[in-house]
C-alpha cells in the first residue's frame, strides 16, 4: 500500500498537523506501507524533522502568489489553492499507484480535492473545523465537543466513513508504551508540566513560569518543554536557568514520561490536550488558537480541565491562582484525571478500525 501525506507546519500553522501525521504515517510504515509526504517550504517549517524520521518529502516552494479565498484559512497555502494543486498533481503524476491521499490542511476543502481525484484511488482528510465541504471516503476529527457526532453531515458525501472523537486520537507510539506504566493519581501536586505545544507564538511559557515563581513554592518542581521552531525558546531556557527546580527541555521524544511523572499540567489545546487526557493528567489549559475554544471549553464543562481563556485576557496571575486552587483541592484534581481518561474511549480498537480501513486487503492485525 502506498500513500501520500499533504500536510504543513509554519509559526503560523503550528506543528500539530504535521506531528499526528507522522503517528499515522509510522503505523501504517509499521504494517509495511510505503509512505511519502508533500510539505511546503514555509517559515518554521518541519520538513527535516519529517525526514528524519526515515520520511522522503516532496518539498513545495514558498511563493507569493495572489491568494483566492475559498476557506478561511486560505493563506495558510502561502498560494493560491489551485497552484497548489496544480504542484500536487505533479508529483502524484510521477507516483505509481497511490492507494490513499492524506490530507490534513485547513486551507484545503472539496474544490482542491475532486480535482486531484484522478490521481489518486481514495481521500483521507484529517479535519478540526467542520467549516467547509469536503469529497473524501474517511474523514477523521478526533476533538470533542457537545454535537461531535453529527459535526460533518451534510460536510461529507453520504458513503464518507466519520470517526470522530477523542477515541480516534492519533496518539504517539511512547503514549501506548507507558499505558500500563501511569501511575495511580492522587490528587496531589508534587510535579507540574509547562507545555504549550511546538511555536508558543505568544509565549505563553513565559507567561506561566512568571505565575510559578508568583506562588512561592519551591517544594514543586517544574518541567518546561518547547519546541525547536519555539521563536522564544533562549529566553525561556534563560528564565528557567535562574528559577528553582524548574528543568528545560527542547524538542523531546520522551513526552509520555514527562505527562506520566507530571501531577498537574499548564497547557494549550492541540495534540497535547488528547496525551494529557489519555495518561489521566489534569491541566490548566490557555487558548491560543481560534480552532481550541469550542473544544476546550467542551472539556471545561465536562470537568476534564480548567480553562482559562484566550490567551490575551489571561496573565500570570490568572494562572498562578488556578495552580494555587489545584494544590488546595486534590479530591477534584483526582476526579478530574478519572473524566479525563474515561473520555478517550478505547484507542487499541478504534485506531485498528482506522488501519484496517486504510490498508485494506492488505491489513494484518499483528
Amino acid at each position: 500500500m502506498k500513500a501520500v501525506f499533504r500536510v504543513d507546519a509554519s509559526v503560523e500553522i503550528g506543528t500539530g498537523h504535521v506531528m499526528r501525521c507522522l503517528t499515522l504515517a509510522e503505523r501504517l510504515r509499521q504494517k509495511g506501507a510505503e509512505i511519502a509526504f508533500i510539505s511546503r517550504e514555509l517559515p518554521g517549517n518541519l520538513n527535516a524533522f519529517i525526514e528524519s524520521r526515515g520520511f522522503f518529502v516532496h518539498r513545495l516552494k514558498k511563493t507569493d502568489d495572489k491568494i483566492e479565498k475559498i476557506t478561511n484559512h486560505s493563506h495558510w497555502l502561502s498560494v493560491d489553492w489551485k497552484t497548489d494543486l496544480y504542484e500536487t498533481i505533479a508529483i502524484l503524476q510521477k507516483q505509481n499507484k497511490i492507494n490513499w491521499l492524506i490530507i490534513d490542511h485547513y486551507a484545503i476543502d472539496r474544490h482542491w480535492e475532486e480535482k486531484v481525484w484522478p490521481f489518486v484511488k481514495n481521500i483521507m482528510v484529517i479535519d478540526d473545523l467542520a467549516d467547509r465541504k469536503h469529497e473524501c471516503n474517511i474523514l477523521l476529527d478526533q476533538n470533542y465537543y457537545k454535537n461531535y457526532r453529527k459535526r460533518y453531515d451534510g460536510i461529507v458525501p453520504h458513503h464518507c466513513l466519520k470517526l470522530l472523537g477523542p477515541q480516534y486520537v492519533l496518539l504517539r507510539s511512547e503514549f501506548k508504551s507507558v499505558k500500563l506504566e501511569c501511575k495511580k493519581r492522587d490528587g496531589h501536586i508534587k510535579r507540574i508540566l509547562i507545555f504549550f505545544g511546538g511555536i508558543d507564538l505568544t509565549n505563553e511559557t513565559a507567561k506561566s513560569l512568571e505565575a510559578i515563581r508568583l506562588l512561592k513554592r519551591e517544594d514543586i518542581k517544574i518541567d518546561v518543554v518547547v519546541g525547536s521552531a519555539c521563536p522564544h525558546k533562549d529566553q525561556i531556557k534563560e528564565l528557567c536557568g535562574v528559577m528553582p527546580n524548574v528543568t528545560y527541555y527542547c524538542q523531546v521524544n520522551h513526552m509520555a514520561d514527562l505527562m506520566v511523572k507530571a501531577d498537574l499540567a499548564i497547557g494549550a489545546g492541540g495534540t497535547a490536550t488528547w496525551e494529557r487526557l489519555f495518561v489521566g493528567l489534569p491541566a490548566i489549559t490557555i487558548i491560543t488558537a481560534e480552532n481550541q475554544e469550542n473544544i476546550l471549553t467542551a472539556l471545561h464543562e465536562a470537568g476534564a480541565v480548567w480553562n482559562l481563556g484566550k490567551s490575551s485576557k489571561v496573565c500570570s496571575k490568572d494562572i498562578a491562582s488556578q495552580v494555587s486552587y489545584a494544590l488546595t483541592n486534590p479530591d477534584i484534581v483526582r476526579k478530574m484525571s478519572e473524566i479525563g481518561k474515561s473520555l478517550m474511549g478505547n484507542q487499541d480498537k478504534c485506531e485498528n478500525v482506522l488501519i484496517r480501513q486504510l490498508l485494506g486487503e492488505d491489513y494484518d492485525s499483528n
